[in-house]
């Protein structure tokens, strides 16, 4: 760590300062949204159109088969369109494959 210049401490810093915003932009932008909606008289999680994506499969409606582990090796060679790996996937059972579900603020049951 002796050959370290100020250049480069300034480079992880800058590093860490995007990555804690990438990390964060989510978060923050349900929140300036959910604001909005609210202040429109709006229903706060869905907008009023009474539907939301599946908390289950993000509203895909399949899911991987063999649960929700999360296999990195999978993913790039996915990533990469590796034409011999086959993803099995099964419906979902929450949404039944639709991919969203009532909003629980808003619909009637």
């Amino acid at each position: 760590m002796d050959n370290v210049t100020a250049s480069e401490i300034a480079g992880f810093g800058v590093g860490t300062l995007l990555l804690c915003a990438t990390i964060a932009a989510p978060k923050v932008d349900a929140l300036i949204s959910a604001s909005q909606r609210s202040s429109l008289g709006m229903c706060r999680r869905c907008g009023d159109l009474r539907m939301i994506a599946c908390s289950k499969c993000k509203g895909v409606g399949l899911l991987r088969k063999g649960g929700f582990g999360v296999n990195f090796v999978d993913d790039f060679f996915d990533s990469l369109g590796d034409a011999n790996r086959t993803i099995q996937s099964v419906p979902c059972n929450n949404c039944q494959s639709k991919g969203r579900t009532q909003c629980p603020n808003c619909s009637t049951p």
